[in-house]
């Protein structure tokens, strides 16, 4: 009754206004609803996933085969090699090892190896030597100094720290290859990538705010800072000479053909293999020392010869595998990859040496994961936009 009151006072023109308000009519409504926006959601990410998709398929067909083939390659050396050298580093300062001048010396004794492996290009006629001007031998002579000088912080850093805390804190190359190679390379510093640098970085200092938690005994305080400091000098240099590397295959050699990075590694590892030589001789003692180090040698003189062959071999893979990153790909990329091996470092040291690890370690990992994902998944995304 009051209802058709309503309705008749409407008729008349009174100006009432009413306000409808629709309410489903009953529980089956309201559930077909919730479906059409599940099924609504559902197709959003099936047609997100399926865009990601089609733009990975597009990027891997806008490159040959070899292309990839290389790239896997030199990506699969950085992330085996340099863990290896990592460890043998530690595992030579366990048993008896002491010169930082011989550690170092041994990282770039194997440059013949590139150079060997150049022999098959000259021989089957693909590649000619690339010319020796007075201005490639400069910057040759350049990287070697920088690679000798970096070597030897990273000597420094693990005879003072555990293999895993090492190799967390050498995940701040990240930061300093993005930014060098932004600055010299003149590569896109993009959103992601500066994300990136900010979680890696704060990975490095939960590392350094949990100090006391994994020193080895006999190592004072004031050694252990000496270390992170060395540590993050190191990796500061090993992101500038990232960066250079880039800017003389864009510059000077050219991105002719995958040759270059063999020629380029064997020239810059013989000329750091000579500068270390002369710090040996002049700081380290020389070769005599090296003598007296493999009679004192825990396992025997064949065991530390084996770790100084072994050291020579997995540092040459592991900078070749960097070098033909950053010649196919860029700067960037190599220093993220390069912190990627981070996890496979840290978890080999836990198993291998038994070195501590706390929940800050385990934190600094997660986070530099967390860095890398990060990186991955902002590229793939800008990649994609920029192709649209």
């Amino acid at each position: 009754m009051e209802r058709n009151q309503h309705r008749d006072g409407d008729g008349d023109g009174e100006g009432r206004h009413h306000h409808v308000v629709q309410v489903p009519a009953s529980a089956v409504e309201v559930a077909a609803m919730e479906e059409t926006s599940s099924e609504a959601a559902d197709r959003s990410l099936r047609q997100k996933a399926a865009a990601m998709v089609a733009s990975s398929m597009e990027t891997y067909r806008s490159k040959p085969m070899s292309f990839w083939l290389l790239l896997v390659l030199s990506a699969g050396a950085m992330l085996t090699a340099f863990p290896a050298s990592s460890l043998l580093s530690r595992l030579y300062y366990n048993n008896g090892g002491q010169s930082k001048w011989i550690l170092s010396w041994s990282a770039v004794a194997g440059w013949p190896l590139p150079a060997l492996l150049l022999l098959p290009c000259y021989l089957a006629g693909k590649a000619a030597p690339t010319p020796l001007s007075p201005k490639l031998c400069a910057w040759y002579a350049l990287l070697g100094l920088l690679s000798a000088a970096d070597n030897l912080m990273y000597a420094w850093a693990y005879a003072y720290l555990p293999a895993s805390t090492a190799s967390l804190v050498a995940a701040s190359s990240l930061a300093f290859s993005a930014l060098f190679g932004c600055a010299i390379a003149k590569n896109r510093l993009r959103l992601s990538s500066l994300n990136a640098v900010v979680v890696i970085t704060a990975g490095v200092v939960i590392i350094a705010l949990d100090s006391g938690s994994d020193r080895y005994p006999g190592i004072t305080g004031r050694q252990y800072a000496l270390g992170l400091v060395w540590d993050v000098l190191g990796s500061a240099l090993h992101g500038l000479i990232f960066a250079l590397s880039e800017l003389v295959f864009v510059r000077v050699l050219g991105r002719r053909s995958f040759h270059v990075v063999l020629e380029q590694q064997a020239m810059v590892s013989l000329c750091a293999f000579a500068f270390t030589t002369v710090g040996l001789a002049v700081s380290g003692g020389g070769f005599p020392a090296m003598r007296r180090e493999a009679a004192a040698f825990r396992h025997g003189e064949a065991s530390y010869a084996m770790v100084m062959v072994w050291s020579a071999v997995t540092f040459q893979l592991g900078v070749l595998g960097g070098t033909g990153v950053l010649f196919l790909a860029s700067t960037v990329l190599a220093g993220v990859l390069n912190a990627v091996r981070v996890p496979v470092t840290s978890i080999a040291a836990v198993i291998w040496f038994h070195d501590p690890m706390s929940g800050f370690k385990i934190l600094s990992l997660l986070i530099t994961v967390w860095g890398f994902g990060s990186y991955m998944v902002g590229h793939s995304s800008t990649k994609k936009a920029s192709t649209n």
